[in-house]
């Protein structure tokens, strides 16, 4: 890669002169503003001077604004838990022997942290200019799911951006690019803003090249100390890896946690090795595949595949691979990942449990609320008002299920539907054997939570529950649950009406007019969060995005008004663009939700995803008003 070290200096000099350079044109925009302003009064163009002189004090402090925001951003203490020394003397020895590879000091400090990372950051000053603390950052799943060889040619790596003098422009490129973005958000809406948005994106776009030819050459110092195979392994590992880690936080840490149940610290790291143990041969399937080969302009990184195949040119050596995992590098691992979990794992007021009683606790919350939604479609069918087991079966020997799938899932093709009752009944049956005391439920690493009878024999309930649904009545289903010590009659809803736990957001849109009245309404997959707003429709996409990330969508649902889809009874579709839905409830309310032209929407396709998920409550003897725009 002869000739490398001279075009990335070269890149990374012209990113810094595309940097002063949009400051450059930042104030040349002001000046040449304020002198069309003194241009135009002395010209006595009246209304027109003072249009331009307004914009010229709007872009002044626009600008200024940006760069104090920037400036006086809050500085963090570094996160993570410190490993001294005297705690891992293997692993600062194999950092310190990278770093003289490297020609660069070593760092500072180690931290261990809850991520599938490494990452090497000084605390500079004066813009780069005087060197600071210098801290490793060292994710604990990393740890757990590479070898030592692995992980020494992943700190070669990162070591190896200081070599190259990568970040000496660190400090000053990224405050910089902070400040070129905090000034293109102050300026939206007018032409200088346009302009300096179009310019920040070619800075973007050549810092972006410099930062993925910087990655490669670290990659060489990666295949100098650990081999070229090594080197290649690790890379495969990390996407493998990443997946893993993020299944295993959605599938198990997340188990309980809408709910208010977490692991306890001590289970919470110990849970991912069971669970690359226990999945190993699924996670190998992952490390087979081919690497990532998914690559955009924008990305800072090159993409797996490049690297991989980069590593192909470079000159290898021979390195005995060193197999243990790289966990041994750090004595008391499990005490150590344990203060981790207590310092990084926002746990606020959530009960933390062991594995077992987490699962045991967590799981029947699952089942009674997937129960509660088909139970109170139940109820409307039985006019019963709440809905229970006895009044599913009921209703089924009434030959009023289709009432239920009507209700439940509307305008899904028979089969499909069929399935999402069979899941629903299942659900609730699976709850009624909990409450009855004939079956609990068990962690499982190797899939998903099993249940399973007094005795350990797991209990299948999907089959009685196709039993209480084939149409020739539930007597049969009766008597198979009687046998399994299930009680029917204590089966019955809890939740009186729907919430948004497991509700993911699906789009957007800013300035609805809800019954005539402002707000901002998040359209969720299981319902829409309607949020009251200003009237005046400018900053209505910053709006959204603040709400989004102000809390979970349960919160956001329980502080604002939350209309589920399954309280509607039907709806009137009368525009796709913009939106313009009209909604009758089971209650006999009705809401009506027009989308104004000037609103803004958190993705493109925000009113799109409303009309579709609304689409399915449009009885089929409804007039056609469906319109395109």
């Amino acid at each position: 890669m002869k000739g490398t070290p001279v075009t990335t200096t070269l890149r990374a000099a012209l990113s810094v002169l595309l940097l002063v350079g949009f400051y450059v044109l930042a104030l040349g925009a002001v000046v040449g503003l304020g002198a069309a302003t003194v241009w135009a009064f002395s010209e006595h163009a009246g209304a027109g001077a003072a249009k331009i002189g307004f914009l010229t004090v709007v872009v002044a402090i626009g600008i200024l604004a940006a760069l104090w925001r920037v400036a006086r951003a809050e500085k963090h203490p570094p996160s993570g838990v410190l490993l001294d020394e005297r705690d891992a003397p293997e692993l600062w020895a194999t950092v310190r022997e990278l770093a003289q590879v490297a020609d660069t000091r070593p760092p500072d400090e180690i931290r261990l942290v809850a991520e599938v990372n490494a990452a090497v950051n000084e605390e500079t000053r004066l813009l780069g200019l005087v060197g600071g603390t210098r801290r490793l950052f060292l994710g604990v799943p990393l740890l757990q799911g590479l070898d030592a060889a692995q992980l020494r040619s992943v700190l070669a790596h990162e070591l190896g951006h200081y070599s190259r003098s990568h970040t000496r422009l660190g400090p000053l490129t990224y405050r910089g690019r902070e400040a070129m973005v905090a000034t293109v958000q102050q300026l939206q809406g007018n032409v200088v803003g346009w302009l300096l948005k179009q310019y920040t994106k070619l800075y973007l776009l050549v810092s972006a090249a410099v930062s993925r030819r910087q990655e490669l050459e670290a990659d060489e110092l990666s295949v100098r100390a650990a081999g070229r195979a090594t080197a290649q392994s690790a890379l495969r590992e990390l996407p493998a890896l990443d997946a893993a880690w993020g299944f295993y936080g959605a599938q198990y840490v997340g188990l309980g946690w809408d709910h208010g149940y977490a692991p306890a610290p001590t289970d919470v790291f110990d849970g991912f090795s069971r669970m690359l143990h226990a999945r190993a041969e699924e996670i190998s399937t992952l490390r087979a595949d081919a690497p990532p080969a998914e690559q955009s302009r924008w990305d800072s990184h090159p993409s797996i595949a490049a690297r991989v195949a980069a590593m192909e040119r470079m000159p290898d050596v021979v390195v005995t691979r060193d197999d243990r995992p790289a966990t041994d590098l750090v004595p008391g691992f499990a005490a150590r990942a344990t203060q981790v979990a207590e310092e990084q794992v926002d746990y606020g007021s959530r009960a933390r449990l062991g594995w077992d009683a987490l699962v045991a606790t967590t799981m029947p919350l699952h089942d009674q609320r997937v129960a509660d939604t088909l139970y109170r479609a139940v109820g409307r069918a039985a006019g019963t008002g709440r809905g229970s087991l006895s009044t599913l079966l009921d209703v089924v020997d009434a030959g009023r299920l289709d009432a239920v799938r009507r209700d439940l899932v509307p305008n899904l093709p028979l089969d499909e539907a069929r399935e999402e009752l069979v899941a629903a009944t299942s659900a609730a049956l699976r709850a009624a054997a909990v409450t009855s005391g004939a079956a609990s439920w068990q962690p499982s690493w190797t899939g998903p939570a099993r249940l399973v009878t007094p005795s350990g024999e797991e209990l299948d309930l999907d089959p009685v529950a196709r039993e209480v649904l084939d149409g020739a009545g539930t007597t049969a289903a009766r008597e198979h649950l009687v046998a399994l010590g299930v009680d029917v009659t204590a089966a019955a809803q809890v939740g009186e009406t729907p919430t948004a736990h497991g509700g993911e957001i699906v789009g957007g849109l800013a300035n609805v007019k809800v019954d005539g009245a402002p707000h901002d309404v998040l359209v969720l997959d299981n319902g829409l969060i309607l949020v009251p707003c200003p009237k005046k429709t400018e900053g209505g996409r910053s709006r959204l995005v603040g709400l989004v990330q102000s809390a979970p969508v349960d919160r956001l649902a329980a502080a604002h008004r939350f209309l589920a889809y399954e309280q509607i009874a039907s709806a009137v579709v009368r525009k796709v663009t913009p939106a313009r839905v009209d909604l009758t409830l089971h209650d006999g309310a009705t809401v009506s939700l027009h989308e104004t032209w000037s609103g803004e929407r958190l993705t493109k396709d925000s009113d799109e995803a409303l009309v579709a998920y609304v689409m399915p409550y449009v009885r089929e003897d409804q007039p056609d008003a469906v319109t395109a725009g």
